[in-house]
């Protein structure tokens, strides 16, 4: 993409409203506008963030063979009266009136949408276990929305339920979201430690949040220092297999949010202890019939008998995740983005738009890096070389490619690694082999 055709408003000053390091390169990087109190639009460069993201989960979700749909946002009021969840959940609930007197709500999770489709289309036990999952904006009515997307009213989320026969068999289905999460995590270039979590308005007797730690986390996590080289790189995953073992290995030894912390078994654990600050990435939970029976939820088992089906639900915040990335993955001059998910791979900057040859060598690099697949922004601007390599190193590809008359009578062109800093000068096809490889 040519950044003369491309709608990337960045700022030079950071707003006064931005808190945090996300929410202050987030809007001086162009990724996003504030629409109101804590909703925002995504503009070219933030979207394109969120769709490497969105893609990623899907991809995971996928893979363990949990099933992708649509739920609405809006929905009946009388769902949640069923569960008896409607008085309970509080005012960050957005409770509205359709044109007919019927009262409904902007969706701040599905529990009770999915539980009424299962009961509807599901009889038989030979239908389980089912798992399914969607991405859907949802609504929750912070009273303080603060730190941008980090903590915003209005935020994309994966939402995934599982439907099981039994008690060890929804473990199972619990287990597999476990591992696909901590797989997720790792392909999105963060280390993401599970806890033991409170179940919170959602209901159940087992949960677990994932937590990534960076310095501007919102809370104080304890955790045995092995968490940080723990990882599924070299593991080889069968969903259909027993994973208890994995789920094992990552919660056998100490992990702690802030209000679930043990001071005798830190003291315990000496130079082992690690105390970071930690940001919530995603939460699951297995919560048994507490939706299933309200709602009627039941399948006839392999003797005739009815039986309440058990159910868990899984969430991760898609447009949390960009805020909490940046929060990890960011220094004085920008953000930096991971490989897998950054909006571009390759900044292409062009010194000196007025000459010919940088124009010819730009234009012909620029095809070929397209032609190879290689997602790569242009910078043709005519504008001071220093503000092109601010907006570059602002806004965080993985690689600056420099071109310039200097270089080019030399026959090398700069390579710059944004993540180390490195610089190289290289020849032109070393500089191609080097970013293909």
């Amino acid at each position: 993409m040519r950044l003369t055709r491309y709608f990337l408003p960045t700022l030079k000053e950071t707003p006064a409203e931005a808190q945090v390091a996300s929410h202050r390169l987030m809007l001086r990087a162009g990724m996003v506008r504030q629409a109101s109190a804590g909703i925002y639009s995504w503009l070219p460069l933030g979207f394109k963030v969120l769709e490497n993201i969105d893609r990623i989960v899907r991809e995971e979700q996928d893979a363990m063979g949990c099933h992708q749909m649509m739920m609405p946002t809006i929905q009946s009021a009388d769902l949640w009266r069923t569960s008896g969840r409607y008085d309970d959940y509080g005012p960050e609930m957005l409770r509205i009136t359709d044109r007919h007197g019927r009262d409904m709500l902007y969706g701040p999770t599905n529990e009770e949408q999915i539980t009424e489709i299962f009961a509807g289309s599901v009889r038989s036990y030979r239908d389980l276990p089912q798992m399914v999952y969607h991405i859907q904006w949802k609504f929750r009515d912070e009273v303080r929305p603060r730190f941008g997307v980090m903590r915003g009213r209005e935020f994309l989320m994966k939402d995934a339920y599982s439907f099981d026969m039994s008690k060890d068999a929804a473990r199972r289905s619990y287990n597999k979201f476990f591992v696909s999460y901590l797989r997720t995590y790792e392909r999105l270039g963060l280390k993401a430690i599970p806890m033991a979590a409170d179940t919170g308005p959602i209901g159940g007797d087992m949960s677990h949040e994932f937590l990534i730690v960076a310095d501007t986390g919102e809370s104080e996590i304890a955790c045995h220092k092995d968490f940080m080289d723990m990882s599924l790189a070299s593991t080889d995953i069968d969903f259909d297999g027993d994973l208890q073992p994995i789920v094992d290995q990552f919660t056998a030894k100490y992990a702690a949010t802030d209000d679930k912390r043990d001071a005798s078994i830190e003291a315990g654990l000496g130079d082992n202890l690690v105390v970071a600050r930690g940001i919530e990435v995603g939460h699951i939970f297995n919560f048994g019939t507490k939706y299933s029976e309200p709602m009627g939820a039941k399948v006839t088992g392999p003797d005739g008998e009815e039986i309440m089906v058990e159910m868990g639900s899984y969430g991760i915040g898609v447009s949390r995740l960009v805020g909490a990335v940046i929060e990890a993955y960011h220094d004085d001059n920008g953000i930096i983005w991971p490989d897998a998910i950054a909006p571009f791979q390759v900044g292409l900057i062009n010194l000196k738009v007025s000459d010919a040859d940088c124009v010819k060598a730009c234009d012909d690099l620029y095809a070929v890096l397209n032609d190879k697949g290689i997602d790569t922004l242009y910078d043709d601007r005519d504008i001071r070389a220093g503000g092109k390599f601010a907006d570059m190193d602002l806004i965080g590809l993985p690689w600056q490619l420099v071109i310039g008359p200097r270089g080019l009578k030399n026959g090398v062109v700069e390579l710059k690694n944004r993540r180390s800093g490195e610089r190289e000068e290289l020849s032109l096809d070393a500089a191609l082999s080097k970013l293909t490889a």
